[in-house]
């Protein structure tokens, strides 16, 4: 009856210690589908699958969820969280003035620079600015919109944009293309983190 009962409680323990962590499980779950599986089998430990995105979530969980990249897992408390999935983009915005080198010398073009720089100066209004000098017929006051990507605006234009600060006014020359621009960052970058995230009770 001892050897039974010695049996029995070996049996009952390595059930116990074989039973995975939720860490355990977590770091084999990878897809959306595995997770909501995970959800469905364990109700007892109060699973959720969480949408989150840093232009509207703002709670402290939630930043620091946001903090994390795709794969990570880790507690807080006795919840555990995996990063199932994460995207990221961001977008620019400014005004320009478009200046033609194919159509105007260099010396114009600088002068042409130097003119509008001291109109800039002395608080004249960019759009009317734009509507005077731009060569490229936009009718936008030279207001690029959100922009990404090389497809909408040349490559050096939007590394130039990324790289001041609000309120700055710069120049940016394409000169494989003989373009040349004046141009004010008019926002701030606008950034987007979006992360779905699978939460449970355990550790």
């Amino acid at each position: 009856m001892k050897i039974s009962f010695f049996v029995l409680f070996l049996f009952i323990a390595s059930s116990v210690f074989a039973q995975a962590t939720v860490r355990e499980q977590f770091e084999k779950i990878n897809t959306v589908a595995d997770a909501q599986k995970y959800v469905d089998a364990n109700a007892n430990l109060k699973p959720a699958i969480l949408h989150l995105d840093n232009r509207k979530d703002s709670s402290l969980i939630d930043k620091r969820l946001l903090k994390q990249n795709k794969g990570d897992v880790f507690a807080v408390g006795y919840v555990t969280y995996k990063v199932i999935d994460a995207k990221e983009s961001v977008q620019f915005r400014s005004s320009y003035i478009f200046l033609d080198g194919g159509a105007l010398s260099n010396s114009e073009v600088d002068s042409l620079k130097n003119i509008i720089m001291k109109k800039i100066s002395e608080g004249v209004a960019w759009d009317k600015l734009s509507d005077q000098y731009t060569m490229d017929g936009n009718t936008t006051h030279g207001d690029t919109g959100w922009f990404f990507g090389p497809e909408m605006l040349p490559a050096e234009f939007q590394t130039a944009v990324q790289k001041h600060k609000l309120g700055e006014v710069f120049f940016v020359d394409v000169p494989e293309k003989q373009w040349h621009y004046i141009v004010k960052k008019t926002y701030d970058d606008d950034f987007k983190k979006e992360i779905t995230v699978l939460k449970s009770n355990g550790r």
